[in-house]
């Protein structure tokens, strides 16, 4: 078993994910730009909600709230340097921005820009999906 199956099979069957993230970051910024909050089971609405949570975490105090929408609050990360698109905190960045994108990005609406550099793709592919749909109706 190579690598990449140990974890495909770590993501899937223990963590229960449905896609693994390929390809590599092109240093666009646009994922530190228009970002909704995940906290709990619920995108952050409201503003004196984020005020407290800037004391439980560091990464808080790294957003600014630019906006709202129907979904939640809109954010910016102000390590974002405006001129070259790049971290000012890359070596010391919170482990949420480490592991960016993640599959809870598309459960509350948002994606991935056409020209990022990372893809989420599918653990379990089409065909293998087919593969056993058609395994189960051979022997049933």
């Amino acid at each position: 078993m190579d690598l990449l199956s140990v974890k495909k099979f770590i993501l899937s069957k223990i963590l229960g994910r449905k896609y693994i993230r390929t390809g590599h970051c092109r240093a666009c910024g646009k994922c530190c730009r228009q970002i909704y909050v995940k906290h709990f089971k619920h995108v952050l609405q409201d503003e004196k909600e984020f005020e407290k949570l800037q004391y439980l975490h560091r990464f808080y105090t790294y957003l600014k709230v630019i906006g709202k929408d129907e979904i939640g609050l809109i954010f910016e990360c102000q390590n974002l340097d405006p001129e070259t698109h790049k971290c000012k905190i890359h070596s010391r960045r919170p482990g949420i921005c480490r592991r960016y994108p993640q599959e809870e990005l598309f459960s509350m609406g948002g994606e991935l820009s056409d020209d990022c550099g990372y893809k989420m793709e599918p653990i379990i592919s089409f065909d293998e999906v087919m593969k056993k749909i058609d395994k189960k109706s051979a022997k049933g």
